[in-house]
């Protein structure tokens, strides 16, 4: 049995060094390599991810993991979560050949393409051949699964979120909506007015890139172990065990944009240098799902980065780098940032109309993945619940149904952004009982705030699904009420009602 885990380790050290070499590829595709490269990029990449799609999976590997997976009890306590994760995996993709896998992969290339092309010139009719057949390549993937569930969309959840279905969903964002409604609703009855007319100033991009790495170095980012790069949409990367990249995209005229995305892609890349090093030496450091991973990046933009503790931390530096605010007063900076306005952009939007954001696109999928709606009626639909829920209408498909890329790379990812801030509402509840939490922002403390995280976020993430992990960390399953508390807490205060 050990010289079976020996060979399967030998095995998982080579994939990820393909892993590594395909990651770099994906970042330099995201950020700068020229358009007219991205065809050759693509093609590259999509070589490495069969070549690493083979190297997993073959009936030698499989042979390995199903002989570990009946031994799995007398394995140490890492070895058999690694085995019972590889066996599951086995389960999801053991009828699928490196031909169907170079195909899905060359059908996401072409579609991430064509999405950027159909954004810029803001028509959905370029990218609805790419979005078919990425909806079409998933069915075809889902009904290949020996472990696959009876509707595809709960397939697709569970891929991002494992156990949270449209079940849990259907409850939680009925329970989200109401909340944010009634809220919303509270805010426009609201007198009090708050100031914005100086967000749109134009601020150059050097200084916004200097603004920047002083909030990824003052939230705790090493960039020893990674970078900051622009993008057309902000994420982040984690290279390999010590390299974690984060990127943004600069406005001249909206530097609360970066700002913002800054801090939150920051958060993720806090996480990813702050996984368990156990966790990398057994193989077990990529199954924090986007839940998990959203409720630590929104932690860090909104709880921490919307602050007023945060927002006076910052402050003098803030009128320091961007002389062109220095007659804005803290107050006053600290309202605008968390002004309520709902608006077309969803990476834009403030705490409180964000979660409908995500309820229009969880409505969407949900529709589109169980034929509901057929695909040339997804724009009018897009709108239709903008105007619905946010009282909003898009102007043309680039602000509408096309602002976001998760779609090239098909269904599932949205409501983890919503998870996530129901799942950090819940836990900074223990925090504050364990740390002066608040006080711990005001002194930019953040060495406390990330050890607490730490020892009771990030330690568990690989091991547990997201349903054990809250419940572990807060005695608490998942619901809305403790992240409605929260903003109707913060923003009685702000608009004093």
């Amino acid at each position: 049995m050990n010289n079976k885990l020996d060979e399967l380790k030998e095995i998982l050290t080579k994939a990820r060094i393909y892993n590594h070499a395909i990651n770099i590829l994906y970042f330099d595709v995201e950020t700068i390599a020229p358009k007219d490269a991205l065809e050759d990029e693509n093609n590259t990449m999509n070589y490495f991810s069969n070549e690493l799609f083979k190297i997993l999976n073959n009936d030698y590997v499989n042979n390995l993991v199903i002989d570990l997976y009946k031994e799995k009890d007398n394995l140490d306590y890492y070895d058999k979560l690694l085995i019972e994760k590889l066996y599951e995996a086995y389960l999801k993709n053991k009828n699928i050949t490196p031909e169907f896998d170079l195909k899905r992969n060359k059908i996401y290339s072409k579609s991430y393409v064509n999405w950027l092309k159909a954004k810029e010139a803001k028509d959905y009719n370029l990218f609805k051949e790419s979005f078919n057949e990425v909806i079409n390549i998933q069915r075809e993937e889902i009904n290949l699964r020996d472990n696959k569930l009876s509707n595809v969309y709960d397939n697709l959840l569970n891929d991002c979120e494992k156990g949270v279905l449209q079940e849990d969903l259907d409850k939680f964002f009925n329970e989200l909506k109401l909340g944010l409604i009634d809220l919303i609703n509270k805010i426009k009855s609201s007198k009090h007015i708050i100031r914005d007319d100086f967000l749109n100033r134009k601020v150059s991009i050097n200084k916004q890139e200097q603004f920047s790495k002083y909030l990824l170095e003052l939230n705790g980012f090493n960039l020893n172990r990674g970078v900051l790069s622009t993008t057309e949409h902000p994420f982040t990367s984690e290279i390999s065990r010590y390299d974690s990249r984060v990127t943004t995209h600069y406005y001249e005229d909206n530097v609360l944009s970066n700002i913002y995305s800054v801090i939150h892609e920051g958060g993720h890349a806090i996480f990813m240098q702050n996984e368990p090093e156990e966790d990398h030496d057994h193989f077990i450091n990529d199954y924090i799902t986007n839940g998990m991973h959203e409720s630590v990046s929104r932690f860090y933009e909104n709880v921490v980065g919307r602050s007023k503790e945060y927002t006076h931390l910052i402050y003098p530096k803030f009128i320091e780098i961007f002389d062109e605010f220095k007659d804005i007063t803290e107050q006053e900076l600290y309202e605008a940032i968390n002004i309520v306005k709902p608006s077309l952009i969803r990476t834009e939007a403030d705490e409180v109309t964000y979660g409908l954001h995500i309820i229009i696109r969880y409505e969407m999928e949900r529709m589109i993945s169980n034929n509901e709606i057929s695909l040339d009626e997804v724009p009018n639909k897009w709108n239709e619940l903008y105007t619905k829920y946010l009282g909003v209408t898009p102007t043309n498909d680039s602000e509408g149904v096309l602002q976001d890329v998760h779609w090239s790379g098909g269904f599932g990812y949205f409501p983890s952004y919503a998870l996530g801030n129901a799942y950090n509402a819940m836990y900074v509840q223990k925090m504050k009982e364990d740390i002066d939490f608040n006080n711990c922002i005001l002194k930019g403390d953040f060495k406390t705030i990330n050890n607490w995280m730490k020892e009771n976020i990030f330690k568990e993430a690989n091991h547990l699904t997201p349903k054990e992990w809250i419940l572990n960390i807060t005695n608490n399953s998942l619901n809305a009420n403790d992240f409605l508390n929260y903003l109707y807490k913060k923003y009685s205060d702000i608009y004093k009602f």
